[in-house]
């Protein structure tokens, strides 16, 4: 059948018109067919969290993206920030719609000449996001009828193409009317399943009970404020602020989608090595003695010079507390905390329960903790990487061993321990800037958390090293802002910093990338004098 009418199509090639139409016609039916699926498969996920009736991903494309962000190695991951800063995830989205529109344009292009391989590439497409669902942190089978009931609905859609385009080939309808009514039906057919996954999404995102409930938090009582000391300020603009406001801070981490926690329903178990397990709920988490902290936080992704790091007050109950409470059996050395998206990190026990202010966080900055920061809860611990420490959206502690569990990122290329290194970074002036000569202010920030810094130093091209004024300290767990004057001179100059921590010991100088402990190497940019 379909060979009768690919030969009776033959003599309109001639022309190249009609065929091109046909194959133009063909392929919009594939992206009509993909739009569909999609639209009413997120339309139902929406559906299945907002209801409650599910605890993992039902959405395959958030599927798949969480799958692929699993799967990323630590070159890939490094590359991505790099290039891609906090946008690394806005452009992973938009590289799965775009492959998924290019293979559904395939599949209708295939439709009416290779029908077997357009619904095999059909088919295993429907088979790669199911198991992406079903790789999901607590999936189960239910997740898997949003996406079934949309490659129903794409098949029928695909079925229903193909005859249309097998009768503009056969020559029963007037090509011109059927492209026109074709074009209308399938633009009418996306557009309401566009529609739907956007309604689905935004219905089950629950964003609007998180801000309400952000809206209804009054800040715990604690028994002593935390302010920056005076004279933290080097007062010299442009360098970062001594305390970053909470939509300036950087964000890094594994959620495509940021979760949407509910505290009214959010929990925190103690699990593992301990003598009792606990579980505690929001209302008794605000009860306890909350602690204010200033502490600062670091990316391990952090290149020589990046941002990826910030200070913040932080307010939260600390964690040696509640492990008290639960009581730690003898062998244990790490706490693998978890969050509400899968996401694990593994602490040292010692970090948890020495003097330093490690939090369950439930505030920054005097406000509660933004959706994007782990709202209602995470964990903040000074003197390690966010990926061994700083777990968002927490639900679970487990004290185990390192010998018999990993946190998230170790089986992808970083090292289970990541203590913080002592770096610095000229903020001012930027990098390939033109200054006028004279005394020029360069400044930035140093950090060594939980040792603390004792002195900054700037060198002038090859000349010798020059002490710089140090901005006031606050604690050990934060860094110090610096300022040197520097008599410029005409001419091009490179400036390099270093810092020296509090128990003395010098900056790394060897440049190293971030994988698989975190970055060293000096900071240096170079400038114009005029």
């Amino acid at each position: 059948m379909l060979h009768e009418h690919v030969e009776a199509s033959q003599d309109s090639r001639s022309s190249g018109s009609p065929t091109t139409r046909h194959g133009v016609l063909a392929a919009a039916g594939g992206f009509a067919a993909g739009v569909v699926t999609v639209g009413i498969a997120e339309f139902l996920a929406g559906v299945l969290l907002r209801q409650g009736w599910s605890d993992g991903t039902p959405s395959p494309v958030l599927a798949v993206g969480g799958a692929f962000i699993d799967r990323t190695p630590a070159w890939l991951k490094t590359f991505a920030i790099d290039t891609f800063g906090t946008n690394d995830k806005h452009v992973l989205l938009g590289g799965i719609a775009v492959v998924l529109v290019l293979l559904s344009l395939l599949i209708g292009w295939l439709l009416p000449r290779r029908f077997t391989a357009a619904l095999t590439t059909f088919v295993v497409l429907i088979m790669v996001a199911a198991a992406a669902v079903t790789s999901r942190p607590h999936a189960g089978a239910v997740d898997l009828a949003p996406l079934l009931v949309g490659a129903a609905a794409g098949l029928i859609t695909l079925h229903l193409w193909r005859e249309h385009v097998l009768r503009v080939h056969a020559g029963a309808d007037a090509p011109r009317s059927i492209d026109r009514r074709s074009v209308l039906l399938g633009a009418g057919a996306a557009g309401v399943a566009v529609l739907l996954g956007s309604v689905g999404r935004a219905w089950g995102n629950g964003a609007r009970a998180v801000q309400a409930a952000r809206d209804s938090f009054v800040m715990p009582h604690v028994r002593r404020k935390v302010t920056p000391p005076p004279g933290a300020s080097v007062g010299v603009k442009g360098v970062t602020p001594y305390i970053v406001p909470n939509g300036d801070f950087y964000r890094i981490d594994t959620a495509l989608v940021v979760p949407q926690v509910d505290p009214a329903s959010w929990r925190l178990r103690v699990t593992g090595m301990v003598e009792h397990e606990i579980e505690i709920d929001w209302d008794t988490l605000l009860s306890k003695q909350m602690q204010e902290a200033m502490v600062t936080l670091m990316c391990v992704s952090n290149e020589v010079g990046g941002h990826l790091n910030g200070n913040a007050v932080w307010t939260g109950w600390p964690v040696r507390e509640l492990l008290k409470q639960a009581g730690v059996k003898p062998g244990a050395d790490m706490v693998l905390s978890r969050s509400v998206d899968g996401f694990t990190a593994g602490t040292p026990l010692e970090a948890m329960t020495d003097d330093r202010n490690a939090l369950i966080a439930v505030a920054m900055n005097g406000e509660a903790l933004p959706a994007e920061h782990g709202f209602p809860v995470r964990l903040v611990v000074p003197g390690l990487y966010g990926y061994v420490s700083a777990t968002k959206w927490l639900s679970e502690l487990k004290l185990t061993t390192f010998e018999q569990d990993a946190g998230y990122w170790t089986p992808r290329g970083w090292s289970a321990l990541g203590p913080v290194k002592t770096a610095s970074r000229i903020d001012v002036p930027r990098s390939g800037a033109k200054v006028d000569a004279g005394t020029v202010a360069v400044a930035g920030v140093a950090w060594r958390q939980h040792v603390g810094i004792s002195k900054v130093q700037v060198k002038v091209d090859d000349g010798g090293w020059q002490d710089a004024r140090l901005g006031a300290a606050g604690n050990s767990d934060v860094w110090r802002q610096w300022v040197y004057q520097w008599d410029a001179k005409p001419g091009h100059h490179t400036l390099t910093v270093r810092a020296i921590d509090a128990d003395g010991g010098v900056q790394i100088e060897e440049p190293a990338p971030p994988a698989p402990n975190g970055s060293t190497g000096y900071h240096s940019i170079s400038i114009t004098v005029r």
